[in-house]
């Protein structure tokens, strides 16, 4: 898009799913990743604040190497059920503790999002509210033997099986759920590239 040619776009994220929800946007980018930069957050830190908070520390890692012609987006995303934030599982054990908090509630995802510059950042988070129906044990252990939840926050992808069978509302940007607000981020890529 000509309106996205001031910068060079860097997607700092191996997530299929990011690449391909920015690829929608028809947006021109590469990819590249750092890999071991630390994750964790203040205790201090609630909901949004975490997700703002790790996407900024993911992108002071790049900003080093950066040159002066390039954009680089950083992203987080967690799950949070009343005050407990739920990661990536590295467990079956994990990922079925995770389903098993968010099976008949509704929990929130946000994502937290940073475009960098050498010279400058502008940082944002959007939050979606997902209503899931009760799931048995057999739906968790199937939908955990199935498919790949060692990668998502919360343990689950909505577009996935478990999407399809437990969502039954969503409050907010479907995109946002699978891993990247791109309504938002395109408007925020506008005003970026405006700047003066």
């Amino acid at each position: 898009m000509k309106s996205f040619d001031r910068y060079r776009i860097v997607l700092a994220s191996n997530s299929p799913r990011r690449k391909e929800l920015l690829a929608g946007l028809g947006i021109e980018f590469t990819t590249r990743v750092i890999d071991g930069i630390d994750e964790s957050w203040p205790a201090s830190l609630k909901g949004q604040e975490i997700a703002l908070h790790i996407s900024r520390k993911k992108s002071q890692a790049y900003v080093a190497g950066m040159q002066p012609d390039e954009l680089v987006i950083t992203a987080d995303t967690i799950v949070c059920v009343d005050d407990r934030v739920l990661g990536k599982p590295h467990t079956p054990e994990q990922a079925r503790d995770m389903l098993h908090a968010i099976s008949g509630r509704c929990h929130e995802v946000i994502t937290g999002v940073t475009l960098a510059t050498v010279e400058r950042n502008r940082s944002f988070a959007v939050s979606t509210k997902v209503h899931f129906d009760t799931l048995s044990d057999s739906e968790i252990d199937w939908y955990i033997e199935h498919y790949s939840p060692f990668d998502k926050a919360g343990a689950y992808g909505i577009q996935e099986w478990i999407g399809y069978i437990g969502v039954t509302a969503i409050e907010g940007s479907y995109f946002n759920v699978v891993g990247l607000p791109v309504q938002r981020l395109y408007r925020e890529l506008k005003e970026f590239m405006n700047y003066n």
